[in-house]
């Protein structure tokens, strides 16, 4: 199993790579494939630099950091509840970091580094502080001597449906320029991302996805039931606090960037799951599926069609039909 998953994710990365390049090269202004290492490297023309460094790099990095965010994510939470729904789609994360962020877009305009009480944090910390208290809020409620993967999805969609609620009245009391922008974020859009957003979330995603990848020894025990986990000397209830934090962090991370990008979290780790043929959703190979899906839906919404369909209307027509084949076969 380990050749088959290490060979998965060398194809995964190889298929990044290309399709980054080609997604880069591809636009109005059109560069050659071949020429990238040169402007990498500070060669060509000042205006091919500038285009390739200012405009479609940061777009590239935000796309593979943030599917690969994502999809550790749901890779965290699904195997810590031992559900393929419990993603942080479902249990209420990225509808609290959406609010946190919406917030900042619609009382500060936007900006990353705007002032006043709230939006002196800027949008990827109001975005953190949001999933944050989601999360906690929505563990805490679960919690019965331990906490149920049913019991966390149930309530995790309630306080969803809460926080968009929330999230729709910011929306109201926004002024109309402010709100446009909002909408357009909430479609999840890798659309004029420069590295202001790139930075943190590359900062954030290079601390928190080195830890996530040194969990497998740990959620492998849990994964044969809490008592046997106890009895092998796991801190069960510990792991999964820890894993929800980080799953929480990387969720924060790739919404405060890229805004929240639906279906990522659900669908790759199960891919990947099968492709590996696992017994639980492998971390690595689904941070690289997820890198894929986000780049290969980006290119698809900026080349199939007359104008630019954001990134994340492409993955939620993908991942839509998987969620209910998902919820028929289940029962």
């Amino acid at each position: 199993m380990i050749a088959r998953t290490t060979t998965i994710c060398v194809t995964t990365l190889v298929a990044i790579l290309a399709v980054t390049a080609f997604g880069i090269a591809l636009g109005e202004y059109p560069l050659a494939v071949r020429q990238l290492p040169e402007l990498l490297f500070g060669g060509g023309t000042r205006l091919d630099r500038h285009i390739f460094l200012d405009l479609r790099l940061p777009r590239a990095v935000i796309g593979c950091l943030a599917g690969a965010c994502l999809a550790m994510a749901g890779a965290l939470t699904q195997t810590i509840s031992r559900n393929p729904l419990a993603t942080p789609d479902f249990i209420g994360v990225t509808a609290g970091a959406s609010a946190g962020a919406v917030a900042v877009i619609v009382f500060g305009g936007g900006s990353y580094a705007v002032t006043g009480t709230l939006t002196a944090l800027g949008i990827p910390a109001a975005a953190l502080i949001g999933g944050l208290l989601a999360a906690g809020a929505v563990y805490g409620l679960s919690w019965r001597n331990g906490v149920d993967g049913y019991r966390l999805i149930l309530i995790g969609v309630g306080a969803a449906a809460v926080l968009t609620a929330i999230t729709s009245w910011l929306l109201v009391v926004a002024s109309i320029n402010n709100a446009a922008q909002a909408v357009v974020w909430l479609a999840g859009s890798l659309n004029s991302r420069t590295w202001d957003q790139a930075l943190p979330l590359t900062v954030l995603a290079v601390v928190l996805l080195p830890f996530s990848v040194l969990l497998p020894r740990v959620l492998r025990v849990t994964q044969l039931g809490d008592d046997v986990a106890t009895a092998l000397g796991v801190r069960v209830q510990a792991t999964r606090l820890g894993s929800l934090g980080l799953a929480v962090g990387l969720t924060a991370a790739a919404v405060a960037a890229a805004g929240p990008v639906a279906f990522v979290a659900l669908v790759v780790p199960q891919i990947m799951l099968r492709l590996t043929r696992g017994s639980r959703p492998p971390l690595l190979a689904s941070a690289l599926g997820g890198a894929l899906l986000v780049q290969s839906a980006d290119l698809i919404g900026r080349s199939l069609f007359a104008w630019e369909i954001p990134v994340g209307l492409v993955t939620a027509v993908l991942g839509a039909p998987y969620l209910i084949w998902l919820l028929v076969r289940r029962k």
